[in-house]
């Protein structure tokens, strides 16, 4: 028998398979986000600081909101406006109205489910050279979609080499 290599049930050779140690790893971290009402807030700084403490420089964050009445997305941080239209847009698509069933937790309730439905409740971002490899004008927003403040948890787990 060659060194490196095995010989399978049929007599033919194969490398070897070998055990070696893996240089990857994973962190999850979960982050409470204190919102305030209607809105945007940004939690691209706390991810970001996750992502660092990781120690993971090439890898993959996953970014996971755990409510059912809030988004989380990825807009542009540079122009506010585009987060005012944002709002507005939802607004028309999902306005507060006693037309819906589901009303135990007031009239913002159902807008809200309905708002996270057309929007994302986890995000996806590539690591690189120890980093969020976000565009230049890209944040990661909680949305909320409630009037009146909550805290919301985001899972972030953070994986790579």
């Amino acid at each position: 028998m060659v060194k490196g290599y095995r010989v399978t049930r049929s007599g033919a050779t194969r490398p070897a398979l070998r055990a070696t140690p893996s240089p990857l790893k994973s962190v999850q971290r979960i982050l409470p986000i204190a919102t305030r009402g209607r809105g945007f807030y940004d939690a691209t700084p706390e991810v970001a600081r996750v992502v660092a403490e990781s120690g993971v420089t090439t890898g993959l964050c996953t970014v996971f909101l755990r409510h059912t009445s809030a988004s989380l997305v990825i807009q542009e941080n540079a122009d506010s406006a585009v987060l005012r239209d944002l709002e507005r847009w939802m607004d028309r698509l999902a306005p507060e109205s006693d037309a819906y069933e589901h009303d135990a937790e007031g009239p913002d309730d159902m807008p809200g489910h309905l708002r996270s439905s057309v929007t994302r409740s986890s995000e996806s971002i590539p690591v690189a050279r120890g980093t969020l490899a976000l565009g230049t004008w890209q944040a990661i927003y909680v949305w909320e979609h409630r009037r009146v403040g909550h805290q919301r948890d985001l899972v972030v787990h953070v994986f790579g080499e």
